[in-house]
């Protein structure tokens, strides 16, 4: 509604073309476009951006939506499915567009993440933990939050800001690839006390657009403010060792 031109990166084809034809007519802007990324797979990453690169000459705003829900499964490079895709696969994605961002700026990285975060630690030795589903998934929540942190300080005077987002538990179908009484049962927890995609989507809105929020670069934002991170989340020694460690995944140093 606010006319920017909007690209949708998705791995499934169909889901994205009907997002976009419902984008719109309800947003009444037909400069809504989808692009094909598999964030599971770092040579679809690779090659979205290359592809991005040689047809966008601006990117105002990127925001990291894609999420792996609990799950033991692999990437395709090995990696644990939830820290492969909820973190390295947005952290090799940022730093590709990280210069046309720059070349854009002011421009903003929303990276949504889960007040999860504070059930689990990272462990430097073992990155790839994917052995409870539910806590590879914290994991990789929390990785989102330090990763927007040292985004955030790298980018300082640089005109590039960043924010990890905690959209409040939203309703959606995860759900799709369990047990249909596994379904049944998440679909009436979710109408009872998760919130509609709509007022998820708020806070994400309000830090890539927000006046306010430019002031609160690496910070955590919870129901459109600034929240407070428990103190182990907010360590700049180890946000910067994880992106240290993520570029040698990734294989960017």
């Amino acid at each position: 509604m606010r006319g920017a031109r909007v690209i949708i990166a998705c791995r499934d084809v169909d889901k994205a073309e009907k997002a976009v034809r419902e984008i719109k007519i309800r947003g009444h802007n037909v400069n809504v476009h989808h692009m094909e990324l598999d964030l599971a797979n770092m040579r679809s990453i690779q090659d979205f951006c290359k592809t991005f690169l040689q047809r966008e000459k601006r990117l105002d705003i990127l925001i990291n939506n894609a999420a792996m829900p609990s799950v033991l499964d692999w990437t395709e490079d090995n990696f644990s499915m939830c820290f492969g895709v909820n973190h390295l696969g947005h952290f090799l994605l940022t730093n590709l567009l990280l210069g046309r961002l720059k070349d854009s700026a002011p421009s903003r990285v929303v990276t949504l993440t889960c007040s999860n975060y504070k059930y689990q630690k990272l462990d430097f030795q073992d990155l790839n933990y994917n052995l409870l589903p539910f806590f590879t998934y914290c994991r990789s929540k929390l990785a989102n939050i330090y990763f927007s942190q040292e985004l955030g300080r790298m980018m300082e005077g640089k005109g590039v800001t960043a924010y990890a987002v905690h959209p409040g538990y939203v309703q959606s179908s995860w759900t799709d690839h369990y047990s249909i009484l596994f379904r049944m049962l998440v679909q009436v927890i979710m109408f009872m006390f998760f919130v509609p995609c709509e007022m998820g989507a708020q806070t994400v809105v309000y830090c890539a657009v927000s006046d306010e929020a430019a002031k609160h670069s690496g910070g955590y934002f919870t129901d459109c403010q600034p929240t407070t991170l428990r103190p182990f989340a907010r360590d700049a020694g180890v946000a910067k060792k994880l992106w240290e460690a993520s570029e040698r995944l990734v294989k960017l140093a």
